[in-house]
């Protein structure tokens, strides 16, 4: 977890209306590493769904999101952000992987046709 007796003097300085959130998970470390998904999609028909994204780094070690509890509407030529969250941080990625549902059982099974994309760590935003 995060000491937060430390941030005190920094936060409360100048009486500053700054505020901080510290994102944790119910998973140890208590850690949560953001990302933010930006992507523009293909498709001629609006699709609504969601995302979960696999990172992969170079050696091969895969983390997964938690899927997001609000779907997302994917329309062409749009850009949509969404948050996702990782229990594990991966510096240096290889491969991105991303995996749509719609989370219906009953009728077509749709594909998401990705335009562009950009996969930032909102932890570390130098990457």
């Amino acid at each position: 977890g995060y000491h937060a007796d430390r941030w005190k003097k920094w936060l409360t300085a100048n009486n500053s209306p700054m505020k901080a959130y510290f994102d944790t998970s119910d998973q140890d470390p208590f850690c949560m590493y953001n990302y933010l998904l930006d992507i523009t999609t293909w498709n001629t028909n609006s699709r609504r769904g969601f995302i979960k994204v696999k990172i992969t780094d170079y050696a091969g070690n895969t983390v997964e999101s938690e899927m997001n509890s609000e779907a997302s509407t994917f329309q062409q030529y749009k850009r949509v952000k969404i948050l996702t969250g990782f229990y594990q941080d991966i510096e240096k990625i290889s491969k991105i992987s991303l995996i749509f549902s719609t989370k219906t059982l009953i009728g077509p099974k749709h594909k998401l046709r990705i335009l562009q994309m950009t996969l930032k760590s909102l932890n570390n935003p130098e990457r």
